[in-house]
């Protein structure tokens, strides 16, 4: 929305609008064809794994470069509970693994793949973001990191002048393809659980043309929809983080 908004922040009114028309269209395309997800949902980690590859990248250069003013840890957090809270936040980065046990049925060898997707996914989740936060921090103060709405958008601003812009384009990528993911292997836990009978049965049942399970794709969308009703993305995590 930036480039409608080029001169203020986008009004929240259009930001939940556009959050519903991405719900919508991928709730679509979940519905439509399963090769479909999984393809929408291989191109946007690409387009995330490039973006993280460039920040990382940027930051090597910058250390080369004896950027290291602001690896201090001057004025560091001590109250233990704000440090409890702070896991909350931070391990919603890493919650990924947990979906992969949601897709378990159509996995092939579940019994090899499942064990190695979570090791290779929590390595290279672990590698990735610390390098990244490295990077942001040889460019950005403590004070610039906690007050930014995007840190990545912060960080591309400082250092990529005209060619800033793409790394928003990155990152709207890396969330909508976060929410295809989370529709397209939460859903299937609705399917488990109306098959076992821990939720309506109509949940466990499949499109016969598009062979999909859309009634529980349909329930997914419309609790995520119930979420935007709140627009304080912090609190939502730490509610996630906590049910998890």
């Amino acid at each position: 929305l930036r480039p409608i908004f080029p001169d203020c922040d986008p009004p929240d009114p259009a930001v939940r609008a556009l959050a519903f028309v991405c719900i919508a269209l991928l709730t679509f395309v979940n519905c439509w064809d399963v090769k479909w997800s999984t393809r929408v949902q291989d191109f946007f980690t690409y387009g995330k794994l490039i973006a993280l590859a460039t920040i990382i990248i940027t930051g090597i250069v910058q250390l080369c470069y004896g950027h290291t003013e602001h690896f201090n840890f001057e004025n560091t957090e001590t109250d233990v509970t704000k440090i409890a809270l702070s896991f909350y936040s931070g391990l919603f980065a890493y919650n990924g693994w947990n979906y992969l046990n949601f897709v378990i049925e159509e996995l092939k060898d579940p019994h090899r793949n499942l064990p190695l997707a979570i090791f290779i996914s929590c390595i290279l989740v672990m590698v990735v973001y610390t390098f990244s936060i490295v990077a942001f921090h040889t460019t950005l103060s403590v004070q610039e990191v906690l007050g930014a709405e995007a840190v990545a958008v912060t960080f591309a601003e400082k250092l990529y002048g005209y060619m800033a812009w793409i790394v928003p384009v990155f990152v709207a990528m890396s969330t909508f393809g976060g929410v295809n993911g989370i529709l397209f292997t939460s859903s299937r836990l609705f399917y488990a659980g109306a098959e076992h009978g821990q939720m309506p049965r109509l949940l466990c049942m499949i499109s016969i043309n598009r062979l999909t399970p859309s009634p529980a794709v349909l329930a997914m969308c419309l609790l995520s929809l119930v979420y935007l009703c709140s627009s304080d993305i912090f609190a939502l995590i730490n509610y996630v983080g906590f049910a998890t």
